[in-house]
């Protein structure tokens, strides 16, 4: 069993291979294009959060309805299914590929965008409680007006899934920033109705996918959508197929947390929108510190199993794991403690909406502690997609997304809020032990590197939280904006340089990795 590598991320590949940017400087083009993408994100969070709870929990609901579908149509499916076949044709191939899976890709989206248009009446009253906290009728109109977002962002994701196979991340990561700005834009300018409200989503979708086109043509890269078949077509299909397993069972959940949210008798209005704050704030983190190092590496996955470069493929989980958790494990601590700080940044206003607030801060402090959790779930399914394993990987998440809704069945009445992390973070840590058994049959998982790192990153995070804890008896009161960017500052940057310096310390080759990196 190998043991872990430095984080020096410029691995070395042989001479004839086409010269590709270092994994530590695709990484920081992707953490650099999510931090854009979360901050501008924030932004818009911001300005939403001016609008009253009937409009806004309205709103969030209806646009659920085109996310439903976006998991098995867009992301997920798409960058897990596709470039691993993709990476092994030739470039004429790959062209043919990319015509094919976007011709059925618009037309299938042709066909569900009718349905959820026909059928958005029967979609809301499946999302909602029957004594509801958020207007029906309302969710089914923005549910209506908002349903081509779901092509705007399939056939964005197809420029991104294109864009990232052949390692460009630039363009693709910063796509996510122009949907932010162009949306804020019209948020700003639009009058504050429902109707516009729904187009100001839909304008930023326009935006995500038009920033991505000129660099498809720079690169030879932008399809020319035909129903023609390809026989590697057919292989995407399969991959992509036991993805409706893992995507009902998602569904599944997202509709039994809609309607816990929904339900008047346990939560009182606004506590969607808090449950939407959470969800910001909990995506920022969690995309910056574990998506993205996590993306910048699976075009490498995907490349060692192609190879069948098996030891490559282990060292690089080995390198994989350290990252992510390095990155997450202090996000997580200091999230748990200054969750109401987190929150406030979003409200501009001293005169913020209380319930929702709590709702918010609540939420939140449940799901920091799954951070660390998903973070191997999020990295070991990419190396079950790599080796087209995907049925085991959307196995194993299916059942961990059921068995994450008995626990909210379980937790919420008990936890109220918090139950919605804890929950997550339960289910995280199974599914976690299972990826990591089943990886361990097929390739031998490296237990042993991976433990010795994690005895020294979480009592590093504890210290780090525990610094924080303190520093919160002195910090203003949170609420909004000002003493939320106080606390955080304050609080946040003490406890986050005692862990630095404690790996540091400790002599961790993140930290050299790091240093070095800030030398350069």
């Amino acid at each position: 069993m190998e043991t872990a590598p430095e984080l020096d991320l410029e691995l070395n590949f042989p001479a004839d291979a086409a010269p590709r940017r270092s994994l530590r400087a695709n990484t920081l083009i992707v953490m650099a294009g999510t931090l854009g993408s979360r901050l501008s994100g924030i932004l818009r969070q911001q300005i939403i959060g001016l609008f009253g709870n009937t409009l806004l929990d309205a709103f969030l609901v209806a646009v659920r309805v085109p996310s439903l579908m976006r998991e098995l149509l867009a992301e997920g499916a798409l960058v897990n299914s596709f470039i691993p076949v993709y990476k092994t044709l030739d470039e004429a191939g790959r062209k043919q590929l990319a015509a094919s899976f976007s011709g059925v890709l618009i037309a299938v989206n042709l066909l569900l965008m009718a349905l959820g248009i026909l059928g958005a009446p029967w979609i809301i009253d499946l999302l909602i409680a029957n004594h509801a906290n958020v207007d029906r009728g309302l969710a089914i109109y923005m549910a209506q007006l908002v349903m081509p977002f779901l092509m705007l962002i399939s056939l964005s994701s197809v420029a991104m899934g294109l864009l990232n196979a052949d390692e460009h991340f630039k363009e693709s990561s910063f796509a996510p920033v122009a949907f932010n700005i162009a949306s804020i834009i019209a948020l700003l300018l639009l009058p504050d109705t429902a109707t516009w409200l729904a187009f100001g989503w839909l304008i930023g979708g326009v935006a995500q996918l038009l920033v991505q086109l000129p660099a498809l043509r720079r690169f030879g890269l932008l399809p020319t959508p035909a129903l023609g078949p390809h026989p590697a077509l057919r292989r995407v299909l399969v991959q992509m197929a036991p993805f409706t397993l893992t995507a009902g069972a998602r569904q599944f959940l997202n509709f039994y947390v809609q309607g816990l949210l929904s339900n008047a008798a346990m939560f009182s209005a606004g506590t969607t929108a808090g449950y939407s704050y959470a969800e910001t704030i909990f995506t920022t983190v969690n995309g910056l510190f574990v998506v993205s190092p996590v993306m910048a590496m699976f075009p490498r996955f995907s490349q060692h199993a192609a190879d069948r470069d098996w030891r490559g493929f282990k060292a690089l989980t080995v390198q994989a794991v350290r990252t992510t958790t390095f990155l997450a494990a202090p996000m997580s601590a200091l999230l748990v403690v200054l969750a109401p700080y987190a929150v406030s940044i979003i409200n501009l206003r001293s005169s913020y909406d209380v319930p929702r607030f709590e709702a918010a801060t609540q939420i939140l402090q449940g799901w920091a502690l799954a951070l660390v959790p998903w973070a191997f779930v999020t990295l070991l399914l990419r190396t079950f997609y790599a080796r087209e394993r995907t049925r085991e990987a959307v196995t194993i998440s299916a059942i961990g997304f059921v068995a994450e809704v008995g626990l909210y069945r379980l937790l919420v009445p008990v936890l109220h809020l918090r139950g919605f992390g804890v929950s997550t973070a339960l289910s995280g840590i199974l599914m976690t032990l299972a990826l990591a058994f089943m990886y361990r049959r097929a390739l031998g998982f490296p237990t042993r590197e991976i433990f010795s790192h994690l005895i020294r990153v979480i009592p590093l995070a504890v210290a780090a939280g525990l610094v924080a804890w303190l520093l919160v008896h002195v910090m203003p009161r949170p609420g909004y904006i000002i003493p939320g960017a106080v606390g955080l500052a304050i609080a946040g940057g003490f406890g986050l340089a005692t862990y630095l310096l404690g790996a540091l310390a400790l002599r961790m080759p993140e930290m050299g990795g790091l240093l070095r990196r800030l030398g350069r």
